[in-house]
């Protein structure tokens, strides 16, 4: 049995790993660490897995995690990570991080989004871990830069239109909304209750640092500079996530051409869900599940296509998106420990 250990288990990703990995029928959980919760049974934390984990925190111990797990998780704020990865792959461990800091193959877009790397040097060796793009890198990999959130919604959708040269990337527009667990579970005035409830607004309008993360990925497979226009909201819900993605097209196709280029491109691949020409997506389908559903609409008499993407934020945002990828690099089934079936309501 493979040993897993998820460091920052009492976030909200990180909580969310021990849930998926608890019903994986391939791992077993071994360690979970927590600065501020250290000695405090996981179950204590969150009551909701009460006689289903049987785990105590830890403090964060390289030794100690290195001895108890073959793969590693880490669910930390931005940072942290550049200094425990280095450490983790010296002793033979393969390391899915959920921050931003092996998201990046330019150091500099990390540097000038976020802070200095202090290991830089391992970026040429970690593999942005959008599942089903990079699925072959990842097979490989060592270390996942797992994607953001936003990035996913917004990357999934574009990519295969990119791909095939039908959209022109000078027009990018991605209009996104995430419930409040995205801001993680570190208290805000911003995502108080009062403050959100009854509340729909934009935030860090110019300067969101999930934008270079997108314009990287999107201009490799563009093969030129991208440059997207990214707005993000706040939600007054818990979780879940949606992109609205507005393009404007090379040529005049049809929905069946559009239909047909995201289909071939996901037909292997088993959380993607394609809807029809002019159907909505909507977050009530994927709660608590893996899927990313993506919907378009063909704007009549324009050159112009919308697409709609629809995520769990904590699921195929973080979360279940690297217990995707840690299945793909133990070359294990591709679904293991996520076939939750989606709420009917």
């Amino acid at each position: 049995m493979i040993r897993v250990g998820i460091v920052g288990a009492t976030g909200y990703a990180g909580a969310e790993l021990v849930r998926l990995i608890a019903g994986h029928p391939d791992v077993s959980l071994t360690v979970l660490t927590s600065r501020q919760y250290a000695g405090e049974p996981f179950e204590k934390i969150y009551p909701a897995m009460k006689g289903v984990i049987g785990l105590d925190c830890e403090l964060y111990d390289k030794d100690s995690i290195c001895s108890k797990a073959d793969v590693i998780f880490l669910a930390l704020p931005h940072k942290l990570p550049m200094a425990f990865v280095p450490d983790l792959l010296k002793n033979g461990k393969k390391v899915i991080d959920l921050s931003a800091d092996f998201r990046f193959s330019d150091p500099a877009k990390y540097e000038a989004a976020y802070q200095p790397h202090t290991s830089k040097d391992l970026l040429s060796q970690s593999v942005y871990g959008l599942s089903e793009v990079f699925t072959d890198q990842i097979k490989n990999a060592d270390l996942v830069g797992n994607p953001g959130c936003y990035p996913t919604s917004v990357i999934l959708p574009l990519y295969p239109l990119l791909k095939s040269d039908l959209i022109d990337v000078t027009t990018l527009i991605a209009d996104s909304k995430s419930g409040a667990s995205g801001a993680g579970r570190s208290l805000s005035l911003t995502t108080h209750i009062c403050e959100i409830t009854e509340s729909f607004k934009a935030y860090k309008v110019t300067g969101h640092r999930h934008k270079p993360e997108m314009d990287e990925v999107l201009a490799a497979v563009a093969g030129k500079p991208v440059d997207i226009t990214f707005i993000p909201h706040l939600l007054p819900m818990s979780r879940g996530m949606e992109s609205t993605i507005y393009a404007n097209l090379k040529k005049r196709v049809t929905p069946d051409e559009i239909q047909n280029c995201l289909a071939e491109f996901y037909s292997d691949c088993p959380f993607i869900r394609l809807y029809d020409h002019g159907i909505a997506t909507d977050t009530a389908n994927v709660r608590g599940t893996n899927f990313c559903d993506i919907g378009f609409v063909l704007e009549k008499g324009k050159d112009r296509i919308v697409m709609m993407s629809v995520i769990d934020n904590l699921v195929k945002g973080a979360a279940g998106q690297a217990v995707q990828n840690m299945n793909i690099m133990l070359g294990l089934d591709e679904s293991a420990g996520l076939n939750a079936v989606p709420y009917p309501l």
